[in-house]
């Protein structure tokens, strides 16, 4: 690895931590925000000729409060500067500074950061924006370009969020176990919410597509705050199995590839592997979430090596208890796939059928409606639940799938006439 690869690994890695301490430190996104960006140019200039420090994020830390000092001293004569042996000899600091910055410390000061960011007051859209922006350290153009929207408008929404922090008065204390149970649950559904966007972008979609990756770093971080949660490893385990399908989930053409048509070899067994063994793990605690559940079933789909040796009984059984927990129709909907295969699809429709009123704008219930009509023969209703599957399609990838089965139903209306 070259010198400024590592650099920049090293300055992703180290950026939740740092920019959480600055924060603590300034009581203000924007100041931490800039002062690890003067940090980190300051590590581009004396990391490529001194090496790495020994702590690089006490060392960014260090260095990103002084620059912050001084600029502050430079706007205002009444700020008194940190001692001089402080601001020039930063390698002497360094030692002390990553002793007492020990890991629960940056623990909890990241912690304390995304829970900032997933601010109640804040719409799931901001927070989203707020976490990439801050925790991932993603451009305002990177995640413009994934969300579809301007720059000047996700720049607008970002110091939106920022306002509403900053009148919101949000405490900086070590966050107390009262809070995190309250807000880890918003930690989680933001990051899940990151996942989602990067998962359902096509393969020409790079924007979007690294947002799955961004998601499962903050997984990552998540678990290491929270390592004996269930519901944290039932998470990242999620997104881990579900990113291993990646590369198989679309064509040359980036037409959808179907669970059961995918080339099952092109998944990625080290995530599987480390999906599963995190799996194991959550269960030994013995509590359930709804997060865990759905671990458990894409671990299912994982363990099969074909996709007609598929568990569907187990996974009906798992759903069920998904319904329990997190009652919802889109849940109801996914079950009935797997109630199409143990009981027909005549029973897995009797199961939808009654969600029509509540996912009327939902492309994936007229999409799953139509193939279950198609395989009852029933091809005018099935081409009428794909039409509307194709007015609601949220990529040019869904809505070419749905295409396949009208052409298939025209080919086989042809077919029948001749």
């Amino acid at each position: 690895m070259t010198d400024l690869a590592w650099i920049d690994a090293a300055l992703v890695s180290a950026r939740p931590q740092v920019v959480a301490a600055l924060l603590r430190y300034f009581r203000d996104l924007d100041a931490a925000e800039e002062a690890f960006q003067d940090a980190c140019l300051r590590a581009l200039k004396n990391w490529t000729v001194n090496g790495p420090p020994r702590d690089p994020t006490a060392w960014l830390i260090m260095v990103g409060r002084n620059a912050a000092l001084d600029s502050v001293r430079k706007r205002s004569k009444q700020v008194a500067m940190p001692d001089e042996e402080k601001v020039s000899d930063v390698e002497d600091a360094e030692t002390p500074m990553a002793e007492r910055l020990d890991e629960s410390q940056y623990r909890d000061d990241v912690l304390r950061l995304l829970f900032i960011c997933c601010h109640p007051d804040l719409p799931p859209t901001q927070q989203i924006a707020l976490a990439l922006r801050i925790v991932s350290g993603l451009t305002v153009k990177q995640i413009a370009r994934a969300f579809l929207v301007g720059e000047a408008a996700m720049e607008q929404r970002i110091t939106r969020a920022k306002a509403k922090v900053a009148e919101a008065g949000v405490p900086f204390e070590t966050p107390g176990a009262v809070e995190r149970s309250e807000r880890l649950a918003a930690v989680m559904a933001m990051i899940y919410l990151v996942f989602n966007e990067g998962y359902s972008a096509g393969p020409k979609d790079e924007a979007r597509g690294g947002l799955a990756d961004e998601a499962i770093r903050l997984g990552r971080l998540l678990l290491r705050m929270f390592s004996a949660e269930p519901e944290v490893m039932g998470l990242l385990a999620l997104m881990l199995i579900q990113h291993s399908r990646a590369e198989a989930r679309f064509d040359s053409q980036g037409a959808i590839v179907l669970l059961e048509d995918q080339d099952r070899s092109l998944w990625r067994a080290n995530l599987i592997q480390e999906g599963l063994v995190i799996i194991e793990k959550a269960v030994r605690h013995q509590r359930t979430g709804p997060y865990l559940v759905q671990a458990a079933i894409a671990a299912l789909h994982a363990r099969a090596p074909k996709f007609e040796d598929t568990d569907w009984n187990g996974i009906d059984a798992l759903y069920a208890t998904l319904e329990r927990l997190t009652p919802s129709p889109v849940i109801t909907l996914n079950r009935a796939v797997a109630v199409s295969k143990t009981k027909g699809p005549q029973a897995a429709l009797d199961m939808i059928e009654p969600l029509g009123d509540k996912l009327s704008g939902y492309f994936h219930f007229h999409g799953a409606r139509g193939g279950l009509l198609l395989q009852l023969g029933r091809q005018k209703e099935a081409r009428e639940a794909f039409d509307r599957a194709i007015s609601l399609a949220n990529t040019a990838a869904e809505a070419a799938h749905i295409r396949m089965h009208i052409d298939r139903l025209i080919a086989e209306s042809k077919k029948a006439r001749s």
